[in-house]
């Protein structure tokens, strides 16, 4: 099996599995995230076909829709690529990439590195940026329950893993908990730059939010 038949397989698997999905973490989000990592690639030299599977696969069962089971996602990834024959150090390749790509309140720590991950996880991270990563969070806050927004409730930043896992604070303190930290925990130096970029998009945004908010004409 070639490598772009291996691809199209996990294409057609990962679009199957995420079918039902919630809207932020579904199988656009997969593309789109498979899409920044080929734009990243095409900048930086790395394994193609390493970095394209794991960006297919980085989310094939998010622990947050798993019960915090952070194994599963892993799990499902190397069962799928060993019925596609691939090699051995590949898919603990990926499966580590899977492991070590989520942001997790920025308290993820590993031992594990590679240009690969670097350039999975900066394109992971680019998709909770911008205009999309807005929609995304306020799909999920929606998703959860959570407030739009309460004055009284101060966004933590500084919080651990198990608080980040368990927040069901306002969706507004999200973007000060996380989306607002990513610009400066990019790996590469195109996810940088575009980076740079959707984050003064957010900034504005919730500038204008606060403003609408206050009653501000």
């Amino acid at each position: 099996m070639t490598q772009d038949q291996i691809i199209s397989n996990t294409k057609s698997y990962v679009k199957e599995s995420l079918e039902d999905a919630e809207g932020g973490h579904d199988w656009f989000h997969i593309l789109r995230v498979y899409n920044n990592a080929r734009h990243i690639l095409s900048r930086e030299t790395a394994d193609a076909f390493v970095v394209e599977l794991a960006s297919l696969l980085h989310d094939i069962a998010d622990s947050k829709f798993h019960k915090g089971d952070e194994e599963i996602g892993p799990r499902k990834a190397k069962a799928f690529l060993e019925t596609q024959s691939v090699d051995y150090e590949v898919i603990e390749h990926v499966v580590n990439i899977i492991k070590n790509v989520s942001y997790k309140g920025g308290h993820k720590s590993s031992d594990f590195h590679s240009v690969e991950l670097d350039i999975v996880q900066d394109a992971d991270r680019l998709d909770a940026l911008g205009a999309i990563g807005i929609a995304r969070t306020f799909n999920f806050g929606g998703f959860k329950n959570n407030p739009l927004y309460d004055p009284e409730i101060p966004a933590n930043p500084s919080q651990s893993k198990a608080e980040y896992k368990k927040s069901n604070s306002p969706t507004i303190n999200h973007f000060y908990e996380k989306l607002l930290l990513l610009k400066d925990k990019m790996n590469t130096e195109t996810a940088r730059d575009i980076a740079a970029e959707r984050h003064e998009f957010m900034e504005n945004y919730l500038d204008q939010f606060y403003k609408e908010w206050d009653g501000e004409r």
